[in-house]
């Protein structure tokens, strides 16, 4: 299979991946140019913000939310800044990110037996030293307290917001629900709530969108969060993979300095990633790469 078609495939895998986290059905067209980490608003004022030019350090800016952290200046009228990768080059540094999805009405299927946790991953990520940031729901730092109580407590990690029911910012996205502006804002609230409430307080102002769908109306309601959006240029094709091998050469393919790389740290949903970071560690180390979490990418 050449690379384009294995692109293809992963782009395919992760519109099926991103619909089964919220329960519907969506298609590669519904918030997918933003979920490939391009900006899916039209207009000049849904430009991301540049992270040389913005960087700053942010309070705490919401009940339950982390300390200082590097973040972004907010961008045109005041929209949630959006980071995508550094533009820094001549560091060979990449963030390798995970994201933590469970949905807010998915507690039968982990009651059932269903796996939206990682802890092979977590342990491997130890191992090899690896720093990463898990974009985490608080749907599952409830399912999971002790698991994000001991990832946010480990200097190794930090947690980042990926709302609390998995729900869209915007329409459409993958079929998922879509929360108001409100709504929103309550969600990311909650999220933050709930890592408090585990324990976990390696925790960081950045917030993933479910879906990465978002356009001007999304960054004006997160606006009163004062986080930072990450996105990401690297897709690692991870979602309901089977082949770990494939997981690994795109990642390969696609990393360059100040690189974000999006993962899944969910068991059921992405089966093989364990595998494939095993892969991707050593081969970027010999390439001369050293991973670090977004929190020091940002801060470059």
């Amino acid at each position: 299979m050449t690379l384009s078609v294995r692109k293809v495939a992963a782009v395919a895998a992760l519109s099926a991946a991103l619909a089964g986290c919220g329960g519907g059905a969506g298609t590669p067209q519904d918030g997918g140019q933003a979920r490939m980490g391009t900006h899916a608003a039209s207009g000049p004022t849904a430009a991301p913000a540049s992270p040389s030019a913005s960087a700053s350090a942010s309070a705490s800016p919401l009940p339950g939310a982390p300390g200082r952290a590097p973040t972004l200046a907010p961008g045109p009228n005041g929209l949630t800044p959006v980071f995508e990768r550094t533009r820094q080059r001549a560091d060979k540094t990449v963030a390798l990110t995970f994201d933590a999805d469970m949905t807010s009405d998915q507690g039968p299927r982990a009651a059932s037996g269903e796996r939206f946790d990682n802890p092979e991953l977590i342990s491997t990520l130890r191992r090899l030293q690896v720093p990463s940031t898990v974009f985490m729901t608080g749907r599952w730092a409830e399912e999971y307290p002790d698991q994000a109580k001991s990832i946010g407590t480990d200097p190794n990690f930090e947690i980042a917001n990926h709302s609390y029911s998995h729900h869209a910012f915007k329409s459409p996205c993958y079929g998922l629900p879509t929360l108001d502006g409100d709504a929103a804002r309550s969600d990311v609230e909650q999220a933050f709530a709930a890592f408090r409430k585990a324990g976990a307080v390696n925790t960081v102002p950045y917030f993933r969108f479910p879906g990465g769908c978002y356009d001007d109306r999304a960054l004006r309601a997160l606006a009163p969060a004062k986080v930072t959006a990450v996105q990401w240029d690297v897709v690692s094709g991870d979602a309901f993979a089977k082949d770990p091998d494939a997981v690994a050469e795109d990642v390969l393919a696609g990393v360059k300095p100040g690189s974000v790389v999006v993962m899944h740290c969910t068991r059921s949903a992405a089966p093989v990633t364990e595998e494939a970071v095993r892969k991707i560690v050593p081969e970027l180390r010999k390439r001369g790469y050293r991973f670090v979490k977004v929190s020091e990418l940002m801060g470059k």
